[in-house]
C-alpha cells in the first residue's frame, strides 16, 4: 500500500451573487477528479500550466482548502473525513514549504519563536532548553548558524528564509512534505543549493516528497514520478525519464516542445509543437477532453464528448488520451497547429559568402543619424546667412531713409542756390559790359566774380546726383509712404 493516496479529489469553489443573500451561480473546478498515488521515500512531481490547479491539489491534502468530493488517504487513514481536532493532530506528519518565504514567516516573530511554534503545538520537547537545542540541530542541518535564532525574517535573504521554511517543516519530523514552487523565487546558483539540500535530507531522514513547479529541469531532476496537470485534471503520469523520453499525451509533447536543448546541433534539428488558442477558464470547461479546444490532434468524434480516463499503456506510463497509440505511431494527422523547426531566430549556421554582410539593426540606426548631422552644418550656414540677408537689409533701409531727408535738404539748398544765382549771372554779365567801356581797378574784382559764379552750377551739379539717386529710389520710399514722410 502506498504511503499517500488520493482518488477522484475534487475542489470546487462556489460562485456567489446576491446583495442580501447570497445565491450560488456556479463553480469554479479548481481540481477536478485527480488521482494518484506516492510511494514512501519517493519525490512526486506536478507540473503544469499557471491555474491549473497544482497549488490548490497540494493545499487540499492538508485540508487547507476543503475537499469537496474525494479521498486523501495518509498511511491508511482517511484525511478528508477526519473532524477538526484530528485533523490538527495529524498535520504532524505533513507539512508544506510554501512558495514565498518572506509572506510563509511572521515578521513579528524572531526565528526561535517561528520554529517553535509548531513544536510547542504538538508537545514535542520537555521544556524551552530542549526545543531550542533541537531546533540548533535542524538549522545546522539546513544550513544556517545557531546565532540566526535571534533574528527576524527580513534580515535573511531569499535562500536563507527558504531553509528557514525547510526548517519549520523539519522540526516536527513529518512523513511527507509538499513543496509549492520551493526554488521558483531563488537565484539559479541558490536553487541548486536548495534542491541539493532537500535530496540530502531525504536520504537521511527518509522523507517523501511531493514537489510543485513550473521549471521542467528541476522536476525531473530531483523526482522519481512525474505528474502533469491540465486544467484541474490529470493528464499524464510516468517516471521521470520515460515521460521525458517519450511522453504520450498531446499536451505533454506541447510541453516538452518547449523545452531548449543546450546542444546546438540537436537543437537546430528539434521541432516544436506551437498550441492554438487560450487556456479555457476552469468555471467553464470544455466537455469531453478538456485539452480538444487546443489539441493538434483532436477528433471530433470522440475528443468533444467523451472525457477520456487516466489507463496505462505499459511501463507505469498512464495517459488520459483517445489516442495516444495512434499519435505515437503517427496514423492521425495534424487537425490545428503548428510544428514549425525551433531553431535559433535572427542566426545563420551556414551564412554564404557570397552575399554581403548584413549591418546590425543598432549601426544602420546610428549610421543614418550620422548622415543628416553632417550636412545639417552647411543647411545651418545657409539659414544663418538667409536670416542675417534680411537684417541687413533691413539696417540699410533705415539708413537710407534716414540719409533722404538730409540728402534731400542738401538738393534743396543747391536748387535755391541756382535760382538766386540766375539774376546774378545777368547783373554780371552788364556790369561787365560796362566794364569793358572803362577802365578802371575793378576790374580784376569783377572778373572774380563770373568766376565764382561758374563754380556754383557745378557744386548744383554735384547736388544733381544725389537728387537722380533719390529718384532711382523713389518706388522704394513708394513702397512705405509711412515711413517716407
Amino acid at each position: 500500500m502506498s504511503l499517500l493516496e488520493l482518488d477522484g479529489v475534487k475542489v470546487h469553489f462556489p460562485i456567489k451573487k446576491g446583495l442580501l443573500f447570497d445565491r450560488t451561480v456556479g463553480h469554479v473546478y479548481a481540481v477536478d477528479g485527480v488521482s494518484l498515488k506516492v510511494e514512501a521515500g519517493e519525490t512526486y512531481g506536478l507540473v503544469g500550466e499557471s491555474g491549473c490547479g497544482k497549488t490548490t491539489l497540494g493545499r487540499s491534502v492538508l485540508r487547507l482548502v476543503d475537499i469537496t468530493e474525494g479521498s486523501v488517504v495518509l498511511d491508511g487513514t482517511d484525511l478528508a473525513k477526519l473532524p477538526g481536532e484530528e485533523m490538527r493532530r495529524f498535520r504532524r506528519r505533513l507539512q508544506m514549504v510554501f512558495q514565498d518565504p518572506l509572506g510563509s514567516l511572521n515578521p513579528r516573530q524572531n526565528i526561535e519563536s517561528i520554529l517553535s511554534e509548531g513544536m510547542i503545538a504538538h508537545g514535542i520537547g520537555k521544556d524551552q532548553e530542549e526545543r531550542r537545542e533541537k531546533i540548533k540541530a535542524i538549522l545546522d542541518k539546513v544550513g544556517l548558524p545557531s546565532n540566526a535564532l535571534a533574528r527576524y525574517p527580513h534580515e535573511f535573504s531569499g535562500g536563507q528564509r527558504q531553509r528557514i521554511g525547510i526548517a519549520r517543516a523539519l522540526v516536527l519530523e513529518p512523513d511527507v512534505i509538499i513543496c509549492d514552487e520551493p526554488v521558483s523565487a531563488l537565484d539559479v546558483s541558490v536553487q541548486a543549493q536548495v534542491i541539493n539540500l532537500l535530496e540530502e535530507l531525504q536520504e537521511e531522514l527518509g522523507l517523501t516528497y511531493v514537489v510543485i513547479a513550473h521549471d521542467l529541469a528541476v522536476v525531473r531532476h530531483i523526482s522519481d514520478t512525474i505528474g502533469v496537470m491540465y486544467l484541474g485534471s490529470l493528464v499524464e503520469e510516468a517516471p521521470s525519464d520515460a515521460l521525458y523520453a517519450e511522453p504520450k499525451h498531446p499536451y505533454t509533447k506541447a510541453l516538452m516542445s518547449a523545452v531548449p536543448v543546450p546542444d546546438p546541433e540537436v537543437e537546430d534539428k528539434r521541432e516544436r509543437i506551437l498550441l492554438t488558442g487560450d487556456l479555457p477558464s476552469p468555471a467553464n470547461p470544455p466537455t469531453g477532453c478538456r485539452f480538444h479546444t487546443r489539441c493538434p490532434w483532436a477528433q471530433a468524434e470522440r475528443c468533444a464528448t467523451e472525457r477520456p480516463q487516466l489507463r496505462d499503456v505499459g511501463g507505469g506510463h498512464r495517459v488520459a488520451c483517445h489516442y495516444a497509440e495512434d499519435i505515437a505511431s503517427g496514423k492521425l494527422t495534424l487537425t490545428k497547429g503548428e510544428v514549425v523547426s525551433a531553431t535559433r531566430e535572427g542566426v545563420d549556421d551556414n551564412p554564404e559568402t557570397d552575399t554581403p554582410a548584413k549591418i546590425p539593426a543598432q549601426a544602420e540606426k546610428i549610421s543614418k543619424a550620422e548622415k543628416p548631422a553632417k550636412t545639417e552644418k552647411p543647411a545651418e550656414a545657409e539659414k544663418s546667412a538667409q536670416a542675417e540677408k534680411p537684417v541687413k537689409a533691413e539696417k540699410a533701409e533705415k539708413a537710407e531713409k534716414a540719409e533722404k531727408p538730409v540728402k534731400a535738404e542738401k538738393a534743396e539748398k543747391p536748387a535755391k542756390a541756382e535760382g538766386a544765382e540766375k539774376p546774378a549771372e545777368a547783373e554780371k554779365a552788364a556790369e561787365a559790359a560796362e566794364g569793358e567801356k572803362s577802365v578802371e581797378a575793378g576790374k580784376p574784382a569783377q572778373a572774380e566774380k563770373p568766376a565764382e559764379a561758374d563754380d556754383a552750377p557745378a557744386e548744383a551739379e554735384a547736388s544733381d546726383a544725389p537728387a537722380e539717386a533719390e529718384a532711382s529710389d523713389a518706388p522704394e520710399a513708394s513702397e512705405e509712404p509711412g515711413k517716407a514722410v
